[in-house]
């Protein structure tokens, strides 16, 4: 499994960014993709996630209403998953992470970087 991510960049408070990320070799039914963010001294929080059992999902509360979690699985050999955000804050920054949990185990990918200024 290879997850890369894209979209990340600086915007002003307010403004939108869409994140992608293209999950490659991945070729599972049941499995949670998402995003977790990371700032420097913090743990990395889950921002976002879509399960693809049932299509449900799942926002940090600070996130609500303002980013839509999709995803893209017409290719059978990849799944893209994308992350708008709207209305971004300065709280929003951090490093982006794509992750993917099939069965027992996580991978990630390399983390794309975002800057709100105010």
């Amino acid at each position: 499994v290879q997850l890369v991510e894209s979209g990340g960049g600086m915007v002003q408070a307010g403004g939108s960014l869409r994140l992608s990320c293209e999950a490659s070799e991945f070729m599972f039914d049941e499995y949670t993709i998402g995003w977790f963010r990371q700032v420097p001294g913090k743990e990395r929080q889950g921002v976002s996630c879509i399960s693809s059992i049932d299509g449900s999902t799942y926002y940090m509360d600070s996130v609500k209403g303002r980013f839509t979690i999709s995803s893209d699985s017409s290719d059978n050999t990849k799944k893209t998953v994308y992350l708008e955000m709207n209305n971004l804050k300065p709280e929003d920054a951090g490093v982006y992470y794509c992750y993917a949990r099939v069965a027992s185990r996580t991978h990630w990918g390399q983390g794309t970087p975002v800057t709100v200024s105010s």
